[in-house]
Formats: C-alpha cells, structure tokens, sequence
C-alpha cells in the first residue's frame, strides 16, 4: 500500500525544532518529518481504530459512522481531533502534540461510552513506513514497543500500557477484524500492527491511553540496547507534565511575538484576522531549520511529483519574504540566521543562489536558473537591517553581497552585450525563460539596496582609504546601472499597443508579478501613468468574479481559473502603497474570507467554492498576509 499519492491536502501541522507532523480533518496522521520540517519524511500510512465487543476495526479516520470536530487548544500546536462514533455512541478524544525538548510525538486517546451498553474496547494502530531498496523497513516488537528501523532511523511505537497483540507480517489482510496475532516478534515487512486493550468501558465511563512516537538517527545509537535503555525511561515519562508544559511554550511564544495585533478584535471578520495572524505565528517556527537557517515554503503534500516540483524545499526568493515577516514579528534571530549562514553557505562562488536548496543549505533538485533568487537576498539584506538597525550584520554580509553584486552586473551587461555563456533565467514563476519584468525589477533593487548598504557601513572603514574609495567608486557604478535598468524596463517590458508592463521583453502576458515593479522593489511609484494603466488591465484580465487574482493569463498550473493568495495580497499591498484603502481591504477580506480551517492560508483559493486550495500554510502567503497587516495596521486599517 503507497498512500502518498492520495493524501496531497495537509489540513493541520504540529512540532517543534526538529520533529513536524502534519494532519487530515479527520485527524489521520498523514506525514512526520525528522529532523527537519523537509526532510525526511517516514509514514506511508499511520492509521488507528478500535474495535468494539464484536466489530470489525473501525478506523478513527476513516468510518461512515464518525463524526469529527478538530480544533486547535488556543495559541498551541497542540490538535484536538473529536470522533464521534454513531453507532456504538462512543466518543472519543485524540489529543496530538510534539514534546518542545524532546523528539516525541504524543498521541493522546480518551474514550467515553455514551451508550446505554458495555464497550469492550482493543485500541489498533497499523503504521507503514516509506520503503525502498535503499531504505528497506523491517520490524521488531520487544519490551511492549514496535520498533520500525531501517540502516539510518528507528521508528518507536510505545504506550505506558503493555502491548496486547501484535503483527510483523500480512497485517493487511489481517487488521481488518479487529484481531491480531503473529507467532514471529521481528520481520521484514514495512507495515506492521500492535493492539492494546482499553477493556470494558460502562456506560458514563471514561477510560484513556497515551501513545508515543519516538524517531531517532540510528548513528545517534548504534545499539539496540542503548536505545531499549531510553525507551524503558521513556515509557515513564509524565504525560500530562509534557502536556502542560508544551501548552505554556506555544502560548508564551504567541505571546512574545504578537507584535501586531496586541489588543483582542471584535467582530467576525477581525477574529478570522486575528486567527490567521496567530496560526502564522505558530507555523513560522515549524517550517523553519534551528540550526542551519533556510526556511521551507511549504510541508510538503506531493512527494511523487504528481502535480509539481514539490514544495518542501528553500527557495531564497520565498525565504526572503518569509523572513521580512519574521522581522515583523519579532523573530529577528531567525532571520540573521537565514542571511548569515544559510545564505553564506550556499552562495555560489560566482556569486549566484540556485532555484532552491534543502533547508540545511545542501542543493536541492532544481530545473533551472532565476536571476531574482539572487536579487532577492541582496534587497532582503538591507530589509532586515532596517529592523535592526546592526551595522556589523551589513559589514559581516558585505562580501557576500559583493559577489552576488559581480554576478548581477555580468547579468545586466548580458542585457545590452549579449554572452552565449550566460544562461537564460527563468520568471518568477519557474516557467517561462527570457528577460522579464520582474526579474530586472529585483535586480534594480537590489542595486539600489547595495548603495544604502555602502552608506552605512562606510562609516566602519574610516581610515581605510582603499575601501572608502572602492565604496565611492562602486556606489557611482550601481547608480549608472540602475538608470540602465530601469530604461530598459521602461523601453522593453511596457507594451504600448496593451498599454501595461507585461511579463518579459518577448512574453507579452499580462502577469500579476509586474506589481514588483511598484512593490516591493520601488522602480516606479504607485500613481505613475503606466502603473496606473497596467493596474487597470490586471483588474481586467485576471480579477476573477469573487475578487481574488490569478497570477497571469492562461494560466494552466492546478486548473488555472483559481486566485492565489499571494496575488490577491500583493495587490492589496499595492493599494496601501497608493492609499486606496478601501480597495486594500477588500483584496485583503477576500484572503481572510477563504482561508483554510485553523487559520491557515493556502497556495490558491477554489474559485467555485471560495475555499483554501492545493499547500495549505504556505509560507509565502503567510508571509505577504502578515506584511499587507502591518501596511493596514501603520495606517489604523485593519
């Protein structure tokens, strides 16, 4: 059985620094990665039921007699998943959390009979693991836990409660009954399952159980019976103390970085504002690597490649958004983190960031060349520091973006003195290669940010004549290539006959991405004639009838008739640049109005049904929805 192709909509996340799970509706554990938000990816499938007097299994996630109610405990990453069983009048409570210190996921189950009979109840989890050649899962039951291991992880499944039955082998067409049993204690099947007798629950009664998930580098405890040692300790552990004490983290986190939104909102479309606001806050952290700095855009949801690329990766342009909103929210150290290592550790020496990298820093799959990733760090420099305000972070990036700048130039020259060498890059949106509007955009910003860069820092190299003057002389050459940029801008990307900027000197689409041109990289001002007349055939050719916008026409990507978030917000942004807040608003309801269930925003919003669509709590829009906030709240718009 391989789920993975069935399974592409995350509809809750929980974790901590190294452990992320994600979560259906129902609250089937769809997805746990380890150590980072990125990688690796176990589960295949991870399903749990019970069985009842003399049922078959009724899977929790998966019953025509179920009802669920799921709710996140306020302020926390902590998920509550109600299930209602119709039939036998049995609800049940589970109750999901990742343990802040520990790498432990937490299952809690309680059960209470509604019903006016016994329930002799057995608790069942049958859990499949990702498995190849490469990565062959086996199993081992002992000392009452399922151990699912393979030559770099093991995969520990325990209870304080002692096992009642187990399977290695063919627990697919033995689960179903509700009864398991195998003579062999290890095998080399990549699914197995335990059961455990909850017993007879009387009517009013209510009786519980804790599962854990502990995962671990098998490098990390080479033995087997180093790592019997931790799990017999970990079996004692206090559950209720690890509850509490996760409960306080997520919210004194909320707390410490609710920067915003201070005061609690009043009406229905505010507390949806204050919903997402909170939620975003709480995914930041999860999609984020402690200990190397890059920032993943996404958990994933399609591993085969079925629809896309994937999208649980580092790209430096969505990273560099991301990490504006984390400076709005106070997460400063994160964001120092993602330029001062992460983007240090993989600048190439030629001075350009590929596509997308995995969040460690190593290079991930990519397709091909994007000027603006590179662009885009070198404006997201300068952007952090306004937040801090640290001239020593500008002089320890300096030569990076020294570098960049080399590349950035060579990319400009190639422009008016074509180079065979130099590759053509792709749009923002990895799908059309050329020269395009947004891409030169990036690059004039970023030239313009280099400049401030130097005015701030010249001041650290008084009495070193050399670099004062490179810096004097430098700042005269970035100026003159900014003029060169935006005149070619201005003479190439505008299209007279359509009278708006369009996507690229060839490609004569009209592209939401254009908008960069205004915000964020300022070549042009809000009111500026030709804005003004490509604002008007944005809101022509790709506002859809519910007030959202696609990205571009002719859109093919997921259908292609679906708004995106980010560009919904992006025009919101634009009309808070221009002081058209009513229209601001209304871009910015019409995000908040289609948001997914818990406050998450998706890639794309359904067009027929006006709700969240393919990633769920993608960082880019998260990220735009928390800069638009803070341009309405500046203003007292929100």
């Amino acid at each position: 059985m391989n789920s993975e192709n069935k399974k592409f909509m995350n509809d809750a996340v929980i974790g901590n620094k190294n452990l992320v799970a994600s979560y259906s509706k129902e609250g089937e554990l769809l997805r746990l990665f380890y150590p980072n938000s990125d990688y690796k990816q176990f589960i295949d499938f991870f399903h749990t039921g019970v069985k009842i007097n003399d049922s078959n299994i009724i899977y929790l996630h998966d019953d025509i007699n179920n009802i669920y109610e799921q709710y996140y405990t306020e302020n926390t990453n902590i998920l509550n998943t109600n299930i209602y069983n119709t039939y036998f009048n049995l609800k049940m409570l589970q109750t999901d959390f990742v343990s802040i210190d520990k790498n432990i996921l937490v299952k809690r189950y309680s059960f209470v009979n509604e019903n006016t009979i016994d329930l002799d109840v057995h608790f069942l989890i049958h859990s499949g693991l990702v498995s190849n050649s490469n990565n062959m899962v086996s199993c081992v039951v002992m000392d009452n836990v399922m151990i699912q291991y393979t030559h770099e992880n093991t995969f520990c499944i325990f209870s304080k409660q002692d096992i009642e039955s187990h399977r290695i082998n063919d627990s697919k067409n033995q689960i179903y009954t509700g009864k398991i049993q195998d003579k062999d204690y290890i095998g080399m099947a990549a699914d197995s399952s335990i059961s455990y007798a909850i017993g007879t629950i009387h009517p009013g009664e209510k009786k519980s159980i804790d599962i854990f998930i502990k995962v671990d580098h098998n490098k990390e405890k080479a033995s087997l019976s180093e790592l019997e040692l931790e799990l017999s300790r970990l079996r004692k552990l206090d559950t209720e103390k690890e509850y509490v004490s996760t409960r306080k983290f997520w919210q004194k986190y909320v707390n410490d970085h609710n920067t915003i939104l201070v005061q609690p909102l009043e009406n229905s479309i505010d507390k949806k504002i204050e919903e997402i606001y909170k939620r975003t806050i709480l995914l930041f952290p999860l999609l984020t690597n402690h200990e190397f700095g890059g920032i993943s855009a996404g958990i994933e949801v399609d591993e085969n490649r079925t629809h896309s690329g994937r999208y649980s990766y580092c790209w430096p342009r969505d990273a560099v958004f991301i990490a504006k909103a984390f400076d709005i929210l106070g997460m400063k150290k994160e964001t120092d983190k993602f330029y001062s290592h992460f983007c240090k550790t993989t600048q190439h020496r030629n001075g350009i960031w590929e596509q997308r990298y995995y969040t460690d820093g190593r290079l991930a799959p990519c397709w091909g060349y994007q000027i603006d990733e590179t662009a885009s760090v070198i404006y997201g420099v300068y952007e952090h520091y306004l937040y801090t305000k640290d001239k020593q972070f500008l002089k320890d990036c300096l030569k990076m973006c020294e570098n960049a700048m080399k590349f950035l130039k060579r990319y400009v020259d190639n422009l008016f003195t074509p180079d065979p060498a130099m590759p053509k890059s792709y749009d923002l949106w990895e799908m059309h290669e050329g020269i395009h509007t947004y891409s030169l955009a990036s690059i004039f910003a970023s030239f313009d940010h280099m400049i401030k860069i130097y005015a701030e820092v010249k001041e650290l190299y008084a009495g070193n004549r050399l670099k004062e003057q490179f810096i004097l002389e430098e700042t005269e050459t970035l100026r003159k290539y900014m003029v060169s940029v935006k005149n070619y801008l201005l003479e190439h990307c505008y299209d007279e006959e359509q009278k708006c900027f369009v996507r690229g000197t060839e490609d004569k689409s009209v592209d939401i991405s254009v908008l960069g041109m205004v915000t964020p990289f300022g070549v042009c001002s809000p009111k500026e004639k030709k804005v003004l007349n490509t604002i008007e055939k944005i809101n022509l050719t790709l506002r859809t009838y519910t007030g959202g916008y696609l990205r571009f026409e002719k859109d093919s990507y997921m259908g292609g008739h679906n708004p995106w978030v980010i560009a919904t917000l992006w025009m919101a942004l634009y009309y808070t640049q221009k002081e058209e807040w009513k229209k601001a608003r209304e871009s910015f309801q019409f995000v908040i109005e289609t948001m997914a269930e818990h406050g998450f925003l998706g890639e794309q919003v359904d067009n027929s049904t006006k709700t969240a669509s393919w990633v769920i709590g993608l960082g880019w829009s998260h990220a735009m929805f928390i800069i638009v906030l803070e341009a309405l709240a500046k203003h007292g718009k929100n």
